[in-house]
């Protein structure tokens, strides 16, 4: 994966919003904060291109985008946060007016025939047997026909949090799917 589209993209949406809760969520001054923003961004470039390529229909690449994007200020910041503290701080600097959007849209198509189908399909796909940074998850429908479950067992995340020495705050990301679920209306 190099660092274009969609990284590069997401860099440039979120770069600012991470900058604005270092100061706000995790107490670095504003000098501090534009420094580990101007420290990250060669970090992240350099994680994104030592991942592999993704599979066309591995729904999970954003997410190990994102994952790239907060190691990189983590191994740049001066001091670690605790699980708490960076929950806080990804949850807020996540939560910019464009993720509320795609939120919002991807709420109003929950548990439709297509999401449903969607769901379906990213489990037989099972991309983590062929890429450590993508999931594999089991698509678990409810008897009473009122939703399903998404089961996982095999994360990116974890994987790429654990190879830069961050797997004790996987927490704090895994947090957002919650926070996403909510800004859809869809919990």
């Amino acid at each position: 994966m190099k660092y274009v589209g969609l990284p590069a993209a997401m860099w440039a949406l979120y770069k600012g919003s991470f900058r604005d809760h270092l100061i706000s969520d995790l107490r670095f001054t504003k000098d501090t904060a534009a420094k580990i923003t101007r420290d990250a961004k060669p970090v992240y470039k350099s994680i994104i291109d030592k991942l592999p390529e993704f599979e066309k229909d591995d729904r999970f690449v954003t997410n190990i985008v994102n994952c790239a994007l907060l190691v990189a200020f983590l191994k740049c910041m001066d001091r670690r946060p605790s699980v708490d503290e960076l929950t806080g701080f990804y949850e807020n600097a996540m939560k910019i007016a464009p993720t509320k959007m795609m939120c919002k849209a991807a709420g109003r198509s929950k548990f439709s025939d297509k999401d449903i189908n969607s769901q379906k399909a990213t489990a037989a796909l099972r991309a983590g047997d062929r890429n450590p940074y993508s999931w594999n998850m089991d698509y678990i429908p409810y008897d009473n026909g009122t939703g399903y479950e998404a089961r996982f067992y095999s994360c990116g995340i974890c994987t790429l949090m654990k190879e830069y020495g961050f797997f004790d705050l996987v927490p704090a990301m895994c947090h957002l799917d919650y926070t996403m679920s909510e800004l859809g209306g869809a919990s």
